[in-house]
């Protein structure tokens, strides 16, 4: 059950993420700082990515390699 709470948690955030906050971007674009920005919020998805796919195996019994 914990980590199926993980999962759901996990996948909430990537949807966030995923989601265009247009103030926040804005703010980046005004402070010249877009493609910072923008890289930090792709490397945070590919980690939550790789956490989720990890929980996932975890939840089915996976071994991981």
């Amino acid at each position: 059950m914990n980590s199926n709470a993980r999962i759901d948690a996990l996948e909430l955030m990537l949807t966030d993420l995923r989601t265009r906050n247009e103030p926040i971007r804005h703010k980046a674009a005004f402070r010249g700082c877009q493609p910072e920005f923008q890289a930090l919020v792709s490397q945070l998805i590919e980690q939550l990515e790789n956490e989720l796919l990890e929980q996932k195996r975890r939840a089915r019994g996976e071994k991981l390699t």
